[in-house]
């Protein structure tokens, strides 16, 4: 619980200084042009504003931390998950499909097991399946950043924006699994001092079970899968926007931009951070809408996506005289 609760609050505490800045009062006006400031990068900050900034091609940092760390998780969270579901018989055909229908939480037919440690054991494979959602989006950005982006040398971010981005790679695939993380740890570390005790060579080591590991994530209850339906839009668009801005960029010098088109772009400015936005609000959903702290990652990604796009649909409007006039910040038709 102490990790949920610095989650959550980590979470509210980068929430919150945005919503104010956003409040139009005069009063705020520093405020919000300092927060301003510390989200600037790329071709939105002035290239004479190198003071407290590094490379924006430091954002594989991002990636790299996150493909390591979620790849953490996820394979331990995953083998829990596996050793603490007994194997049990196969359930009938007509049984899973019922099942997956009414979202039984008898998708995991285990014996003699009541039902709250059946419903915390089903958790911890939505753990599990959550976090592979997060896996194939930081792979995936991860890849992009190598062969899709071209920044330009003197594109740059404000240092707070680097660690900001640090922070929430680690803290985003962490808060996915966060509710059995001690337990998952304290799994791993038993497996550890029984590897120190007892050695390599007297470890028993079973064979691994390929359908026993993914079986389980076959009788997911139906609003997981919409989520994972939903993800997958949200994925796919990302791909094809930040496919159209790395283009923009393959005949052009060092800061000549020119605007987009294509895919989302038709109706908002940043339809990349539109993505991101439906990305997240699959996992929301993937996780049952019930868990405070993915709402609150879900809020702070809102939150910090929104506060940019503004600031990048005012820099297009300023740099092209001819920018459609019809396209939106980032959500289309509102805002």
């Amino acid at each position: 619980m102490m990790l949920v609760t610095l989650l959550r609050t980590a979470w509210v505490s980068g929430i919150m200084p945005i919503l104010l800045a956003c409040i139009p009062l005069p009063k705020l006006g520093a405020f919000h042009d300092l927060l301003l400031g510390f989200a600037k990068r790329g071709k939105i900050m002035h290239s004479s504003s190198r003071k407290f900034t590094v490379p924006q091609r430091f954002f594989i940092h991002f990636y790299i931390l996150a493909v390591i760390w979620t790849s953490i998780l996820l394979a331990t969270t995953w083998h829990y998950a596996y050793r603490i579901t007994p194997a049990v018989s196969e359930p009938s055909l007509y049984s899973s499909i019922a099942s997956h229908l009414t979202g039984s939480s008898n998708v995991f037919p285990l014996h003699k097991s009541d039902p709250s440690s059946r419903e915390q054991k089903y958790r911890v494979w939505q753990s599990v399946f959550l976090l592979l959602l997060m896996e194939a989006h930081v792979l995936r950005r991860l890849l992009e950043t190598i062969y899709v982006f071209k920044y330009s040398p003197s594109s740059r971010m404000h240092i707070f924006g680097y660690l900001t981005g640090l922070f929430f790679y680690t803290a985003a695939p962490l808060s996915l699994c966060c509710k059995y993380a001690s337990e998952v740890f304290k799994f791993v570390a038993d497996l550890v001092v029984e590897f120190v005790i007892k050695g390599k060579d007297r470890m028993q080591v079973p064979e691994f079970d390929w359908w026993g590991h993914v079986n389980p994530l076959l009788h997911l209850r139906w609003y997981m899968w919409i989520g994972g339906a939903i993800f997958l839009w949200g994925w796919i668009h990302q791909y094809r926007c930040h496919a159209i801005l790395g283009s923009l960029r393959e005949n052009e010098q060092d800061d000549d931009y020119s605007i987009p088109h294509g895919d989302w772009f038709q109706y908002v400015s940043s339809p990349h951070y539109l993505a991101e936005i439906v990305i997240y609000a699959g996992v929301v959903i993937a996780s049952g809408c019930s868990d405070v702290t993915i709402w609150l990652l879900f809020g702070f990604v809102v939150a910090n996506l929104a506060f940019a796009a503004s600031e990048t649909h005012k820099w297009y409007l300023q740099k092209f005289d001819n920018y459609p006039r019809n396209r939106s910040a980032i959500v289309p038709f509102v805002y």
